[in-house]
């Protein structure tokens, strides 16, 4: 049977604020691409458009995506841009394919989410926190949803668990003046910082909290840990030597593991992307979006929106991270939980993962952080 060719838009900001994390996206997205001509029935034509961190041009290109025919569209970092641009999808029938860490509360039936729902990494972080650092947390974000939402389940998660979230503060998305918040967090004295910063304003949070605790004679790392469900290797990499190790993130995919699959794509991502960045949670994702997209259209035969829905949920892909399938209810993806502590080399050491796939439960419904008795992450194993 001769070969289906199918053009898929690609939409990250590549630059702009976040624009590092992006990259890396992008680059997993084309790696992905790369390996679909090789291994399926089908040709998929990559058509790549760069928002800038603009929402106005989220809306705008996926409008013009759409108008040219395109049905499929694996993009969109932030939860802003997600929702900026599911109304045109739902309008022309099309599909985003989101490949990203979220916040949950949200399952529209034009999306395949192939990130972190908030049973698959808020929730794990909570119950790693109180068990093995402290109950008093600051809270600190950049100021859109995706920080007030995540920050709102992990304070529910905290206080129903006994915890205290002392303080919440929010900056513009690519502020990096944290002068006045450092302050306010070491009057405060925590047991750590859970961050939900973004961009080039995590990065610079990360060197001038650590800066400023060395001249107190506090050891951060030990003493006042930050812990995130966003930090990934490419943005160790840009906070530096000095800064770098020592803080805690809740992920499903980190570039160490060691394993068959993801010892082939970090070896396939390197040679393809040797300038970088590095490979992060959010590349794999886009990785997994692209190949799960590329089998369900095989599968399918057509790139009808319903008739890929349900061959997508059909097929379990060997991903690098482990096993990895969209569960056909919430078109979330099944994930492996992990928590990862930063090295000086700017990577992850696993301390602690799920020894299986862990069902996403978008709305926390099965996994509710308000009730204290409520069962969560119960197999979770600390890695030796």
């Amino acid at each position: 049977m001769a070969s289906q060719h199918y053009r898929v838009g690609v939409m990250f900001s590549t630059t702009g604020p976040y624009s590092v994390v992006a990259r890396s996206m992008l680059n997993g997205a084309l790696l992905a691409f790369r390996e679909a001509a090789a291994a399926e029935n089908v040709t998929l034509e990559p058509v790549v458009v760069n928002p800038g961190g603009d929402l106005a041009r989220y809306a705008e290109l996926s409008q013009e995506l759409t108008a040219s025919g395109i049905r499929h569209v694996v993009g969109c970092y932030t939860s802003s841009s997600r929702k900026e641009v599911i109304p045109c999808f739902e309008k022309h029938d099309a599909l985003l394919w989101y490949p990203s860490h979220y916040e949950g509360f949200e399952s529209s039936s034009n999306v395949i989410y192939t990130g972190a729902s908030p049973n698959q990494h808020v929730l794990p972080l909570v119950d790693y926190m109180l068990g093995h650092v402290g109950p008093r947390a600051f809270c600190v974000g950049s100021n859109y949803i995706w920080a007030w939402e995540n920050t709102r389940i992990f304070r529910e998660a905290m206080t129903a668990r006994g915890g205290q979230v002392l303080a919440e503060r929010y900056a513009a998305i690519g502020d990096t003046s944290f002068e006045k918040l450092v302050d306010a967090i070491l009057e405060a004295k925590p047991d750590f910082v859970f961050n939900n910063l973004i961009g080039t304003s995590a990065y610079a949070f990360f060197r001038l909290f650590r800066a400023a605790c060395a001249a107190r004679g506090i050891d951060q790392a030990r003493q006042i840990p930050i812990a995130s469900c966003t930090l990934s290797e490419p943005e160790l990499e840009e906070i530096g030597a000095g800064a770098v190790d020592g803080h805690l993130s809740s992920s499903v995919y980190f570039s160490s593991l060691a394993n068959t699959a993801n010892a082939a794509f970090t070896r396939d991502y390197r040679a393809a992307f040797p300038q970088g960045p590095s490979t992060s949670a959010d590349a794999e994702a886009s990785y997994i979006a692209v190949k799960l997209l590329a089998r369900a259209l095989a599968d399918a035969g057509t790139d009808e929106v319903t008739a890929v829905k349900q061959a997508v949920t059909r097929q379990r892909l060997n991903a690098p991270q482990g096993d990895v399938w969209i569960d056909p209810q919430t078109l979330h993806a099944w994930l492996t939980p992990r928590i990862g502590r930063s090295t000086p080399q700017a990577r992850f050491d696993v301390i602690v993962e799920e020894p299986a796939p862990v069902r996403p439960d978008p709305y926390l419904i099965q996994s509710s952080p308000r009730y204290a008795m409520a069962p969560r992450s119960p197999n979770l194993r600390v890695v030796r």
